[in-house]
């Protein structure tokens, strides 16, 4: 099995690199996917959540309101460090759990793993291949801002809150730039693909 690390800042293009991945026929995990699988209703995150920032950041059917809570842990680098030392275990355990069924039904996987905080978590694993999707902090913005619906200031705030690319870079195997077209993007993505299975 080979366990490709791909980070990237926020809206940097990740997704993009990681579905292409898996049509290539990467096992693609999420972290975003597992941190809300780490905070579900019924599950002990979500209990921690509650205890540490109130019940205010639940909605009234008692999943998390990820906007109240965003609200508070972006504006606070003391509560995101709380909210970080509870998701992060989880998500931790969450992903073990992944690797070992798939290794289990393919020993020969290569599996991705789409993490943003790889750099700000630590090399928590023992990566085969890390992959960084780069692209200008001002496109960046722009990505937020028309696609996701952010405010300026609240982008410039995520991004601030996040690594820088000389920290990603200094990980990384590969850096993919994603500033161009899509296809650019695949087409490093298909690069990358051969080199990972000697294709």
């Amino acid at each position: 099995m080979q366990l490709i690390g791909l980070t990237g800042g926020i809206a940097s293009g990740k997704s993009t690199i990681g579905r292409r991945l898996e049509e290539l026929g990467a096992v693609r995990i999420d972290a975003d996917v597992l941190a809300r699988e780490a905070v579900a209703p019924g599950s002990p995150g979500l209990a921690a959540v509650r205890e540490r920032f109130g019940a205010d950041v639940l909605r009234s059917d008692g999943s998390l309101d990820r906007a109240a809570l965003g609200s508070r842990v972006f504006a606070d680098a003391g509560a995101l460090t709380a909210l970080n030392e509870i998701v992060h275990p989880e998500v931790h355990r969450l992903f073990g759990e992944r690797v070992a069924e798939i290794a289990v039904r393919d020993p020969d996987a290569i599996v991705v793993y789409e993490v943003p905080l790889l750099v700000e978590a630590g090399r928590a694993y023992d990566w085969d291949h890390v992959v960084v999707a780069e692209a200008p902090a001002e496109q960046r913005v722009r990505r937020m801002v028309e696609l996701r619906g952010m405010s300026e200031a609240d982008a410039r705030g995520r991004i601030a809150n996040q690594a820088g690319d000389e920290e990603r870079r200094a990980i990384a195997d590969t850096v993919i730039d994603t500033s161009g077209s899509e296809a650019h993007t695949i087409g490093q993505t298909d690069a990358l693909w051969r080199r990972l299975t000697g294709g």
